[in-house]
């Protein structure tokens, strides 16, 4: 892409690994944004703008970008072909794989999130990577399930961040290894409380009740 005539969102989106690239030594801040920058040919005073919310819009463009540097590793097909279990798997060790040449950048973007003011957001983009990896693994759910799951997956990814980050050893076994673990752990709660679901289904219900008297059948 040339980017001369990029958008402000095309020069987000090309600067942000450039930028990870850099945080590592510089930071989350102008010198990472700067350099990254010089890298691609782009004016700083240009780049500055594409980035003048700070190091969280770094941060948020560059998670952005690892979203869809996993979906591109996946064809539907591919996915279709694994049980949910596998696919969960596969995505959050595929993602944990593109972050892995940055990972001294992460632990300074999870600093800069951990951060009190920056709560909100960092919640924000924790529930929309989780949200992207359940769509990816084919959940349409519209109900309460929809945010059970993405509020479990998006806990499991964090915790997996945080061994992720102290893991030096061999291909991350033991980030794996905690991975699995706690996949099977969401596996065997949606598993009870299918069938706790199952077994209460036809019992009188208070809520359908009161519904009925506010919106009788007719």
């Amino acid at each position: 892409m040339d980017l001369a005539d990029a958008t402000l969102d095309e020069l987000r989106d090309a600067l942000a690994p450039a930028i990870a690239a850099n945080a590592a030594f510089d930071g989350w801040n102008n010198a990472a944004l700067d350099a990254a920058a010089d890298s691609l040919g782009v004016d700083h005073d240009v780049a500055r703008l594409a980035f003048s919310a700070g190091s969280v819009a770094m941060i948020d463009a560059w998670f952005a970008s690892v979203d869809r540097a996993m979906a591109a590793r996946f064809t539907p097909d591919a996915l279709a072909a694994m049980k949910i279990r596998a696919r969960i798997t596969a995505l959050v060790e595929t993602r944990l794989e593109i972050l892995a040449a940055n990972r001294e950048a992460l632990r300074r973007a999870i600093a800069v999130l951990a951060m009190p003011q920056n709560a909100v957001r960092a919640a924000k983009l924790g529930w929309r990577s989780a949200d992207i990896m359940w769509r990816l693994a084919g959940d349409t759910a519209t109900d309460y399930n929809h945010y059970t799951k993405r509020a479990l997956l998006g806990a499991i990814y964090a915790a997996t961040i945080a061994v992720f980050l102290q893991d030096d050893g061999q291909d991350h076994a033991e980030t794996r290894a905690f991975l699995a673990r706690r996949i099977e752990g969401i596996m065997k709660f949606e598993k009870a409380k299918a069938g706790f679901l199952a077994r209460t289904a036809n019992r009188p219900s208070l809520s359908r009740f009161i519904g009925r008297l506010r919106y009788p059948v007719v």
